[in-house]
């Protein structure tokens, strides 16, 4: 229960995140531009997560062959996700750009659970999935009028 609860608790403080992020990221996109503050941000991000793990003694740096070549592609991710997230934001408006933002999530998180790609465990989309996506599709059409 208590593990349920942090959980939740933590998906709250990482939507948040996500959406304060998507407002600094617009205030630097329009003052220096994308690709300075996408510098910035992910040299920031990097030096502090250099420390932590310098920090906390979590050198695994050996088990990196067990890694599946695509999922070593997550800077790269990270670049578009942030990126679009500070170009979107300033010029759509942040609920307007991360409902679409999340739209595309909810559906590539669907079929990627459906068809059990890239490693994850097969999820059929059933019936109360489907009507999911179809409220969630009207509601992105709702909040980008």
């Amino acid at each position: 229960m208590w593990e349920a609860g942090f959980l939740v608790l933590l998906a709250l403080l990482g939507g948040i995140a996500v959406t304060l992020q998507g407002q600094f990221m617009g205030l630097m996109d329009q003052a220096v531009g994308s690709r300075m503050g996408l510098f910035i941000t992910f040299s920031t991000g990097g030096l502090a997560m250099m420390l932590f793990t310098l920090l906390s003694g979590g050198t695994q740096f050996y088990n990196w062959k067990e890694v599946p070549w695509y999922a070593t592609t997550t800077g790269l991710l990270g670049i578009v996700i942030v990126g679009s997230i500070g170009y979107v934001g300033p010029r759509m408006g942040l609920a307007t750009g991360f409902t679409l933002i999340i739209a595309a999530q909810l559906v590539s998180a669907a079929l990627i659970d459906h068809f059990g790609w890239f490693g994850t465990a097969v999820r059929p989309i059933d019936g109360y999935k489907i009507l999911g996506l179809i409220a969630m599709v009207v509601a992105v059409r709702l909040l980008t009028r």
